[in-house]
């Protein structure tokens, strides 16, 4: 008999972009994206972190202080990352993200054709750079919407 518990599509694609998170090495945020087509595809996934070459024990991972001493100066975001890793065209795909996209990432988002963006956490909604990115949402028919009730759920019990 065929189970009846199995994942959602969402889950799953948000399970994807929870555990690319657990890559970033970043010790306060990691956040973790999932880009699908609309045939269910994975077509590109990310994580925030330096550039590639550029050293994580080198570079600042602070929050505050002088802004070349802190991490917004150098990390990608994991919605650039997924795009820039993606060999696919991303026209009507959606991107799952473990947060909300800033206002830079919005860009990206839309310039690449993605349709729809999902996600688990809206941590920022009273930032400019999140007020932003939804006002872009908005003006380019970019749908948005939260994934309630999201939990990993792991199954590892083997029955014949």
């Amino acid at each position: 008999m065929k189970r009846s518990d199995y994942i959602s599509w969402d889950e799953y694609f948000m399970g994807v972009a929870a555990l690319s998170a657990m890559r970033s090495k970043d010790d306060t945020s990691q956040v973790g994206a999932c880009i699908v087509n609309q045939r269910n595809r994975i077509v590109g996934i990310g994580y925030n972190g330096f550039p590639i070459g550029c050293s994580d024990d080198v570079l600042p991972w602070k929050r505050e202080g002088d802004y070349l001493d802190t991490k917004y100066a150098y990390v990608v975001h994991a919605e650039a990352n997924a795009i820039l890793n993606s060999s696919a065209d991303l026209l009507n795909s959606r991107i799952f993200v473990t947060l909300f996209p800033c206002n830079e990432c919005a860009k990206l988002i839309i310039q690449s054709g993605i349709k729809e963006v999902i996600y688990l956490e809206d941590k920022y909604p009273s930032l400019p750079q999140t007020q932003a990115s939804k006002k872009l949402f908005k003006h380019a028919g970019v749908k948005t919407r939260k994934l309630e009730n999201y939990k990993v759920r792991i199954k590892n019990e083997r029955t014949n």
